[in-house]
């Protein structure tokens, strides 16, 4: 499986999961860009849904505030140290890639050559740290020597990844939707009275990324045996306390995938 990014849009990652457990479908490398590479560590992990749905709804605004740690260092506003923490208290442990009970891999970008980095080995939560870390939002993340950021800049939905670790059949999840799609939902829907309402700072930042990744996205998918792009578009990049919400659409379209899924399976 590749999972993509596109920030609160990603909690349908959980969704698309579900379904694709509940079906029997084996689900045997993984591969994640940014928030495609927190919910495919999770599962990696344990491959309980459970526990990470749970974990899902528990995001509130009030949580989200809280785990923000304003640095104003010369790389980032956030520093990104109270979200390691809350993910060791939920994990229990600083996980490495040799614990996990699947193959998971998961990519960042270096900021400094704009090259592809991929991570598969050393600390889970730190590789999966510098594969989130939205550029001007977050610090950029230390690994071996290299600076890195959010991976969507250079690999989306990281379907040439799960190849190179050895798929042969390759289900793709995009939750980066058309921008013209984003567009008639989730901008008009921030319309007022005197017209539409100013972006945030992450609303800019993360359309940035949308722009420049939709070309990458469009192309990516015509490599994936499958793609299953839930309905997301009205969902804001920032709307983590909806995942409910988010994690239905993902359910949606995985059970919309099913049936051609399982003749493609049958037939391989």
């Amino acid at each position: 499986m590749a999972l993509g990014s596109g920030s609160a849009r990603g909690l349908a990652h959980i969704g698309v999961l579900r379904v694709l457990k509940e079906e029997g479908i084996p689900i045997d490398i993984i591969a994640g860009t940014s928030i495609g590479a927190v919910v495919g560590s999770l599962y990696a992990l344990r491959r309980n849904i459970t526990r990470i749905e749970e974990t899902a709804d528990k995001i509130s605004w009030t949580r989200l505030l809280s785990l923000v740690d304003l640095t104003f260092n010369k790389t980032g506003l956030i520093g990104g140290q109270r979200i390691m923490a809350w993910a060791k208290s939920i994990i229990g442990r600083d996980v490495q890639f040799s614990d996990l009970l699947v193959p998971f891999a998961c990519v960042a970008t270096d900021i400094m050559t704009g090259q592809e980095v991929v991570i598969n080995e050393g600390s889970v939560m730190e590789a999966v740290r510098a594969s989130f870390s939205i550029p001007g939002l977050f610090s950029v993340a230390k690994w071996e020597g290299k600076y890195l950021v959010d991976g969507g800049l250079v690999n989306p939905v990281p379907i040439s990844t799960v190849k190179n670790m050895g798929a042969e059949f390759i289900i793709a999840v995009n939750v980066m939707p058309d921008i013209n799609d984003i567009d008639r939902t989730y901008w008009t829907g921030r319309k007022s009275r005197r017209g539409f309402k100013e972006p945030n700072i992450i609303e800019v930042l993360m359309q940035s990324i949308y722009i420049g990744s939709h070309p990458l996205v469009q192309t990516a998918l015509e490599s994936a045996d499958i793609a299953i792009e839930p309905r997301v578009a009205s969902i804001g990049p920032g709307d983590f306390h909806r995942a409910r919400e988010c994690i239905l659409q993902g359910e949606l379209a995985a059970e919309d995938c099913i049936p051609k899924l399982k003749r493609l399976l049958s037939s391989t």
